[in-house]
């Protein structure tokens, strides 16, 4: 892959100073063309369900519901919010989950909780159902099946992570300095956009996101843009599909999403055995994205052709890692993104 052939991220005269609108056109540039626009900020209800101590008494668990009306709707969806227990602030994972459960195999919550970390996470099916059809999740908050330029559901489930970040700040329990969106897979795709649009994530870490997430469409092996938009067309804005068979005519690649997050820290995280996601696409979306660290003196350490298993990439910033192993957010992945935003 050639990055000199890539859409620039920066344009003339684009500075440390003038950052910021340049990285709102890459976003709209984005929720134009590719996932449609993240629905707004709607002032809504938490009722706690129940509260307990838990993780042998080292930490707090609790379940939540929120709640919210707009155009004569209701929704509700639950998350799941733990923190070590003590009266002080923590650095704080926003997780989109495939399920509620906590643990579950993708969630080592208690070495979580160990670490000094707060979670709070979300089922993505709770939000909206991962399926091709509109009208009974959060979208009828926002639209209507058939409207025109509806988001797809990458942008409600991001939406959902800001809801669920507006919480824990009201509660007064996230250092907000260390605010992480976190998410594996197509849910790596969505803590990646849900951080492109709310700047009050400092932290994103995408793990295995693969195709129309971390790695760049342009020369992509396994999952291609023509098989993403046939087997999820639902995930993404109605103008995306027309881009299949023809990505090198596209303004845009999946180094625009991460360059939408600078200055704030970006870790990209890849698997060895997981071809289908193509750990090299998205190591090279991490390098053609490190022009918008530079501006900020940030980025380095992207000094080869390919990733190395098992070599850790980057400096300050954006960070890239490709591990043994398969399609999975494991305690190793956790262990990795924990030390990112400890230090």
């Amino acid at each position: 892959m050639e990055l000199d052939k890539l859409p620039p991220v920066l344009t003339a005269g684009v500075t440390a100073e003038n950052w910021e609108e340049r990285r709102r056109g890459l976003v709209d540039v984005l929720a134009r063309e590719e996932y449609g626009a993240v629905p707004p900020p709607l002032a809504g209800e938490v009722c706690v369900l129940s509260c307990r101590r838990s993780f042998a008494g080292k930490g707090m668990f609790e379940s939540l519901r929120f709640d919210f009306s707009a155009e004569g709707e209701r929704f509700s969806f639950p998350a799941t919010l733990i923190y070590p227990a003590g009266g002080q602030k923590f650095p704080f994972f926003v997780l989109a989950n495939f399920t509620s459960a906590v643990p579950d195999k993708y969630f080592p919550a208690e070495e979580v909780i160990d670490g000094g970390f707060g979670v709070i996470s979300f089922g993505y099916n709770d939000v909206s159902a991962d399926e091709d059809r509109f009208g009974e999740g959060a979208e009828k908050l926002f639209f209507r099946e058939g409207d025109e330029g509806r988001c797809g559901k990458l942008s409600l489930w991001a939406w959902a992570m800001s809801r669920l970040l507006d919480y824990v700040f009201a509660r007064g329990l996230a250092d907000g300095e260390k605010t992480a969106a976190i998410g594996h897979s197509r849910l790596g795709k969505v803590a990646l956009w849900a951080a492109a649009n709310d700047v009050r994530f400092r932290y994103v870490f995408s793990n295995n996101s693969g195709c129309s997430g971390a790695a760049l469409s342009r020369g992509k092996k396994g999952e291609t843009l023509a098989f993403i938009t046939r087997m999820f067309p639902h995930w993404f804005c109605e103008k995306y599909p027309a881009y299949a068979g023809r990505e090198w005519e596209m303004p845009f690649d999946q180094h625009f999403l991460i360059a939408a997050s600078a200055p704030r820290t970006v870790a990209v995280g890849a698997a060895a055995e997981d071809d289908w996601a193509d750990s090299y696409s998205q190591y090279m979306a991490c390098k053609g994205a490190e022009v918008a660290y530079r501006l900020f003196g940030m980025g380095g350490g992207f000094f080869d052709d390919a990733p190395k298993t098992g070599k850790a990439y980057g400096r300050k910033g954006l960070f890239f890692r490709e591990r043994e192993g398969t399609h999975c957010l494991s305690r190793a992945d956790w262990q990795y993104y924990m030390r990112i935003l400890r230090r």
